[in-house]
């Protein structure tokens, strides 16, 4: 193979820009992601039925759907979480490495099969099959500077024109909105319903009968008389348009000629479709968007995608309403991969400074130099092929690899080096017969240690999920590095070196005086191992105890599934007593977020009341706290962890 590609180098070169070409391209679509993706595949079902407990919502709905989901292909467990407000979801998680896509489809197929046993109320409603991730990228909030605007206007205008564009993004899981959408109210008296011998279900059967479109026919439609000119299709405005038109609604007709109209047994206006939610920023009232990212989405191209939808849309709002995204988890993703990036870059040049010192020529520098990126610019083209993202964990690998990427580049032109110095061969002859020489132990090197990373990609669970993508990216890695070091590497060294002098290895200066430094350092760590092989056993000794002290403080090291790290922000979960109303949640919330908002290192305070990530009720509320920059919070007790903590302590004192 290695003779092949020496007589061929422009093959050699060829083949080498078609995996740089690929691994460029492949880096444009590659899925960006802090860590891999460690949870299993989930698939959530959301169901709505109006008026019903927690309890009705388990018996008619939940329980249903739980018994057709039995039996689906790759399915794991289930969840059902019913809660008091009507609402009620079932989430499935699947075993890993199941295709969420196809097991989305099997989902459905399933719940077709129980929806003719679902209340109609249930049914006319519809249940949301959903796959995106629970948590949220992003946040954004819409606030209305103008006080003549009403809140109930943002939060129409935001659910009717907003929400959709932003649930038509790619990578754009679901957007869960904070407010609502406005709808006609109608606020029924009891005591008049009763004392008129009315009941609810009577006004709702009048609302859907006079507050529906009908088809009225058409004027002059086939067949039509002789001498018919005209043709016109009727319009009757059936659906009602102001609280007048609903305030006029007839109840009963009376026999002698009087009637209840709606006006009479309730109170009409025009208000919010639900009022479950609310959401407020640094303590002033207004309209959230919590954005998720679906389980392969790219989570800086995601949240690129809303920031420049937002803009494009600006024109567009009510005058007065302005938008700003205060919680981005997306910033601490692309900071860590800039970091990992300037390692990786930083370690290359590192790699090309010590080849240089120790090589001392340029053109054997750079033979190497070129191999590595392109071994890992092919890494980049496997990695998409086989479904896997940029994150912390894989260019990490990126970062280790590049000391053995290097080696095999280093051993051939350090033969070539060595036949030409000693036999006084040409470069080309000198590559011919080093290859010769070192084909078979740069195989058997690389095959040992593909050997020794390609076991923790066959991992199970969470712990698969994490280790994979580096043992696969080590792996492939070594694979390029050995395919070129059979390819491309000798081409170089057959058309790049220059036959070698007589006073070649005759060097002055800087080069000289390490040279001289580094052989009198070689012959000393030869004396001492050489004294150590004739004291074994006491080296062995010191040998096991080493291991002994590594493994009692391994032992005594705190475990932890991820390292802690400051992302940023701070989440807050706000949970009162059963039973709480809204107005009690409020009052804690304020009280976190006059507190928080005291606090040098916050920078913004998002309060959600009525959701949360443990469930929704008039008890629940969350909060998003996203922190000032890293380079402001450089004074100890300035992290997340430091400032969630002050947090905590200080709502345990209100309790």
């Amino acid at each position: 193979m290695a003779k092949f590609f020496i007589d061929r180098p422009i093959f050699a070169w060829v083949v080498a820009i078609f995996i740089v070409l690929a691994g460029m391209v492949s880096i444009k679509f590659l899925p960006i992601s802090q860590y891999p993706q460690v949870a299993p595949p989930t698939i959530t079902l959301t169901a709505v039925y109006a008026g019903a407990d927690a309890q009705t919502m388990e018996d008619s709905v939940l329980s249903i759907i739980e018994r057709e989901m039995n039996g689906l292909e790759g399915l794991d467990y289930m969840e059902a979480k019913a809660l008091s407000n009507g609402t009620g979801t079932l989430t499935l998680t699947f075993k890993t490495g199941t295709n969420d896509d196809l097991a989305q489809v099997d989902v459905q197929n399933r719940l077709s099969r129980a929806e003719s046993r679902l209340p109609s109320a249930v049914k006319q409603t519809g249940i949301q099959v959903a796959k995106a991730n629970s948590n949220f990228l992003m946040v954004a909030m819409f606030s209305a500077d103008d006080p003549n605007v009403d809140l109930s206007t943002v939060s129409d205008y935001v659910a009717r024109n907003v929400q959709p564009e932003l649930q038509r993004l790619a990578g754009i899981g679901g957007v869960q909105l904070f407010g609502a959408e406005r709808a006609m109210r109608i606020w029924i008296d009891a005591n008049k319903l009763r004392s008129l011998n009315l009941t609810a279900t009577d006004v709702s059967a009048a609302i859907a009968a006079q507050n529906a479109q009908v088809s009225a026919g058409s004027l002059g439609d086939l067949p039509n008389s002789n001498g018919q000119t005209i043709s016109a299709t009727i319009t009757v405005p059936g659906q009602l348009k102001s609280t007048d038109d609903f305030k006029k609604i007839v109840l009963r007709a009376n026999t002698d000629g009087s009637v209840v109209r709606l006006q009479d047994v309730a109170q009409v206006e025009l208000g919010a479709q639900t009022y479950a939610t609310s959401a407020r920023l640094n303590g002033k009232p207004a309209v959230g968007l919590g954005l998720q990212l679906t389980s392969d989405g790219n989570a800086l191209a995601a949240s690129q995608l809303v920031k420049e939808k937002l803009a494009a849309l600006q024109p567009f709002f009510p005058a007065g309403v302005s938008w700003k995204v205060p919680y981005d988890s997306s910033t601490f993703v692309s900071i860590s991969i800039e970091k990992v990036v300037h390692t990786l870059l930083e370690a290359m040049l590192l790699v090309f400074l010590v080849m240089f010192l120790f090589l001392q020529n340029i053109r054997y520098t750079l033979i190497p130099t070129i191999v590595v990126p392109i071994a890992l610019l092919g890494t980049f083209a496997v990695m998409y092929s086989v479904g896997m993202s940029i994150n912390v964990l894989s260019m990490f690998a990126m970062v280790l690899v590049i000391g053995i990427v290097v080696d095999d580049a280093i051993v051939v032109v350090e033969n070539v080096e060595r036949i030409m110095a000693e036999e006084k061969l040409s470069p080309l002859e000198a590559t011919r017969k080093a290859m010769s020489q070192i084909s078979g132990a740069v195989i058997g090197i690389t095959v040992v240690l593909i050997a020794v990373f390609i076991p923790m990609a066959f991992f199970s669970g969470a712990t698969g999920n994490i280790y994979r993508q580096f043992s696969v990216v080590m792996a492939v890695s070594i694979a390029f590095s050995a395919f070129l070091a059979l390819s491309l590497t000798p081409a170089l060294c057959a058309t790049l070196l220059k036959p070698i002098t007589e006073d070649h290895h005759e060097k002055k200066g800087f080069f000289g005086w390490f040279n001289q430094k580094f052989t009198k350092g070689a012959k000393r760590y030869e004396t001492h191992v050489g004294r150590l092989l004739r004291r074994g056993s006491r080296v062995l000794m010191v040998y096991v105890a080493l291991i002994v002290v590594a493994v009692l403080v391994m032992m005594r090291l705190p475990t932890a599934f991820l390292p802690t790290e400051d992302q940023g922000y701070a989440i807050a979960s706000i949970q009162l007593p059963p039973g709480a109303t809204q107005e009690r949640t409020l009052k804690t919330i304020s009280t976190m977020e006059q507190f928080a908002m005291k606090q040098p290192e916050v920078e913004n305070v998002i309060a959600i009341a009525g959701f949360s990530f443990t469930g929704q009720g008039q008890n629940m509320g969350l909060s998003f706290i996203p922190l000032k920059d890293w380079s402001e919070r450089t004074a100890a007790g300035s992290d997340a962890t430091a400032v969630a903590g002050k947090i905590t302590g200080a709502m345990m004192q209100q309790v």
